[in-house]
């Protein structure tokens, strides 16, 4: 897995228990950490597909 999403996914496990005690001492700043969950997740997505495709493309270039 790529160094980048390994950080996207630590920032999606942070901002999820941010969010959970944000909510919990009753504070509505936990929407905010909640929004940032969604762009690290969609972050760690996009460069977990990238090192695919990328892997793919080198073995096709190779085979060829």
């Amino acid at each position: 897995m790529p160094r980048l999403a390994l950080y996207a996914l630590a920032v999606c496990v942070l901002s999820v228990a941010a969010a959970v005690v944000s909510f919990a001492r009753g504070s509505w700043l936990g929407i905010v950490w909640i929004l940032l969950l969604g762009v690290s997740s969609n972050i760690a997505w996009y460069y977990v597909r990238k090192a695919k495709n990328d892997k793919a493309a080198a073995a096709a270039d190779k085979a060829s």
